[in-house]
């Protein structure tokens, strides 16, 4: 080697010299490359920034739709503390808040919910359960015995065919025409009591009898018709004043003849009905 000579200037020498073009197309792809990247990063960020701010809305939403439902049938689920603020009222129907023509079906259904509502508060439920079960034994009860409804049976009657059969024959005549008639038989009346005679109040009935012929004849102008509803009306009054005196109205006047005199009485009241107002 040390023989060896070597003259430098002579050895070619090759050094890659790379254009001003080809250094700015790689530098201007670094640069590309971090300018993504951080595009990247800050739709990332966007991104997470909207599913957190969808996730706080719907967080929102939740617990409004949960206030609401609260607001309207109470925050009472799992609450053991919430009272039945109607625990202590005595009327079944009011405690439970129905009306008392409610159905079976109504009270049971009021029943199930409010036992819902305050499920975690025992004296609440207690309250609840009593009043629905002294409700269904009432109203069992109510079907076992009716209420007599009077209004409703005098209307039947009222309305019945008989009865319109026979307030059809009868019309209301002028007040004179009543007066008159009334101070007759109210006469006869206080003439058997005063006067009894051992033989009964033979004399005022015949009077009583001849007196509702002549008033019955003053209205309908017809002899053979005053005489057979005079006579007719005499019969039945007398039949059905004899049947009360005996079997419903107790004795009223003591002697002898108390029993002809208070049947005479009932007469000359059906016998003046008949007279007054029989058409």
């Amino acid at each position: 080697m040390s023989g060896l000579t070597c003259n430098t200037s002579t050895i070619p020498l090759h050094i890659p010299i790379q254009s001003s073009r080809a250094r700015h197309g790689r530098v201007s792809s670094v640069h590309y490359n971090k300018k993504s990247l951080k595009n990247m990063e800050s739709l990332l960020l966007g991104r997470k920034f909207w599913d957190g701010t969808t996730r706080n809305y719907k967080l929102r939403q939740t617990h409004m739709i949960t206030n609401a439902i609260d607001a309207s049938f109470g925050d009472m689920a799992g609450n053991s503390n919430v009272v039945f603020p109607r625990i202590n009222v005595r009327d079944p129907y009011k405690r439970l808040g129905i009306s008392q023509e409610a159905s079976e079906e109504e009270i049971q259904a009021a029943r199930n919910f409010l036992i819902n509502e305050y499920a975690g508060h025992k004296p609440s439920v207690d309250a609840i359960e009593s009043a629905h079960d002294k409700i269904i034994m009432q109203q069992f009860h109510d079907r076992r015995r009716p209420k007599l409804n009077i209004k409703k049976k005098v209307k039947d009657v009222t309305q019945s065919r008989i009865v319109q059969a026979v307030t059809s024959r009868f019309q209301t005549p002028a007040t004179k025409y009543i007066l008159t008639t009334a101070t007759v038989f109210a006469i006869l009346g206080v003439l058997t009591v005063l006067f009894p005679t051992e033989e009964g109040p033979t004399f005022q009935v015949a009077i009583s009898l001849l007196a509702t012929i002549y008033f019955i004849y003053g209205r309908l102008k017809s002899k053979m018709r005053a005489l057979l509803y005079g006579v007719g009306a005499f019969g039945v009054s007398w039949l059905l004043g004899t049947f009360m005196m005996v079997s419903v109205i107790p004795p009223i006047l003591r002697g002898q003849r108390s029993l002809e005199v208070t049947t005479s009485l009932i007469t000359y009241l059906l016998l003046w009905v008949s007279s007054t107002y029989l058409r």
